[in-house]
């Protein structure tokens, strides 16, 4: 894949630690050629983000808390001192109060549940809308997502809820955005080990039960989720949107598993 990516620039949201699918999607389009440009949350993010961007060649990093009204706004007023346009952006943005994540999903509280809508689904449509003038070459807008969207899974409460709505969005901004040439899709990994995943309750026997019944009899590891990134963000994809893609060893397609 070297030089799929060449001559393209993109933004990167969300990147926690070498361990995060948002690092492992960078480090395929970086290798492929891209040139990156880097958000993190806060100061503390800051110390983990600049590391790892500059690591990958990346000089432009900027802070972004979503949580706050025109912050994407500000992204963007950061990006055109360096660049005159965007070809991709990797959403991985996601957020929700961890006492939310345990036990009944009735249970979420107003607060709570407001604030994972924001910052794991409000967050995605934000940017498209903000940095939509700079992608005029048309381009791609990816964002992750979890089987949990569309079907339950142990602790995942209104986080699911949220991602249901971040993939109601990936539809209805690939609408919006096609006639600008730009391509949204959502990228929907099994589980990885994470630090985001390690904060929903049981995750160990979701990740063991996926292991267990996926046809390919495993869970995909970051290296498998980055290059599935490197196609959506690259023209090796550029027929396809409105889309969520799978990368989880063909987990999503099991109803009943196989009696062993």
């Amino acid at each position: 894949m070297s030089g799929l990516m060449t001559g393209k620039r993109g933004l990167i949201m969300g990147v926690a630690n070498d361990k995060s699918i948002a690092y492992g999607i960078a480090k395929a389009v970086a290798e492929a050629g891209a040139e990156l440009a880097f958000t993190y949350q806060n100061d503390m993010m800051a110390k983990r983000v600049l590391p790892l961007a500059e690591g990958l060649g990346s000089t432009i990093t900027m802070p972004n808390d979503v949580s706050v009204d025109g912050a994407a706004d500000q992204v963007v007023k950061t990006l055109k001192q360096h660049w005159d346009r965007v070809d991709f952006v990797v959403h991985a943005l996601a957020f929700a109060d961890k006492a939310a994540l345990t036990g009944a999903y009735m249970d979420v509280n107003r607060q709570a549940f407001l604030d994972s809508m924001l910052i794991s689904a409000f967050s995605f449509t934000e940017i498209a809308r903000a940095i939509r003038p700079m992608m005029t070459d048309g381009g791609s807008m990816i964002t992750l997502t979890y089987l949990g969207a569309n079907r339950i899974t142990p602790n995942y409460n209104v986080m699911g809820v949220a991602k249901a709505a971040l993939e109601a969005s990936v539809r209805y901004l690939a609408v919006d955005l096609g006639r600008d040439r730009i391509r949204v899709n959502g990228l929907s990994a099994g589980p990885v080990k994470t630090l985001a995943g390690a904060a929903i309750g049981g995750a160990r026997h979701v990740f063991r039960h996926s292991e267990t019944h996926a046809p390919l009899g495993r869970n995909p590891d970051m290296h498998e989720v980055g290059r599935a990134g490197l196609y959506l963000t690259s023209d090796l994809s550029s027929g396809v949107t409105g889309e969520i893609h799978y990368v989880d060893g063909g987990y999503h397609h099991i109803g009943v598993p196989r009696d062993e």
